[in-house]
């Protein structure tokens, strides 16, 4: 059944999802559980309740490099403007996770998904910053949580590795540096998508502009 039309015998007390991806909703979790929510009795619960994604810095000539060669013969570089699930090795997070987008369920309204954040990061060495590492926690009912952050790393959770968001021209930092980063969520009619960049302190071009490159699709 489609959980967006289909019209159960009755409301339900609690609905269980699993539609979490390495980056909270990048697997359309908020548009599937709000137009879910409809099913469940005005006392209902969502498990999982509540989720959110980070974003931390990160210098890694290796991801970096893995990405370019994807498509040698991609001249618009398009590889550059996605988003990559990774268990990222010999990678320096050079500064804190920092919180990006929180969603919860079931949604109070008015529902917007769509989302813009800007981030301040620091460098204490002198390095080049290849791009951006993505992680989540979720809060699945009361005090229990599951998380990728790396400071709250569910044990023995393998289930989701990290999300890396390149940039297609690595940017020289000096220690001392401050980064700013502007990433943004953007919900369209039949799709969804995101979009990075960097104004400081060295400009780069946004990154998968208008979803031309990465995006995720919606039906009706």
């Amino acid at each position: 059944h489609d959980m967006r039309t289909w019209e159960p015998p009755e409301k339900a007390d609690i609905i269980v999802s699993e539609l979490l991806g390495s980056f909270s909703d990048n697997e359309l979790s908020p548009e599937c559980l709000d137009g879910a929510q409809r099913l469940m009795k005005p006392d209902g619960i969502s498990i999982p309740s509540e989720y959110t994604s980070y974003l931390a810095p990160l210098s890694s000539r290796r991801l970096h490099n893995a990405v370019s060669v994807m498509d040698k013969e991609n001249t618009r570089d398009n590889v550059f403007h996605m988003g990559y699930v990774v268990r990222i090795h010999n990678a320096n997070i050079f500064d804190k996770p920092q919180t990006c987008f929180t969603f919860t369920h079931p949604n109070p309204g008015p529902i917007d998904n769509s989302r813009h954040v800007q981030l301040t990061f620091t460098t204490a060495t002198d390095l080049v910053m290849h791009g951006f590492a993505g992680y989540f926690d979720a809060r699945l009912y009361g005090d229990l949580y599951m998380s990728i952050h790396p400071d709250t790393h569910s044990p023995d959770m393998f289930s989701w590795f990290p999300m890396f968001f390149p940039l297609k021209t690595p940017v020289c930092l000096r220690a001392g540096d401050t980064v700013k980063l502007d990433f943004w969520r953007v919900v369209e009619t039949t799709k969804i998508w995101y979009e990075w960049v960097v104004s400081e302190p060295t400009p780069t071009p946004i990154h998968n502009s208008r979803g031309e490159t990465y995006w995720i699709g919606l039906y009706s």
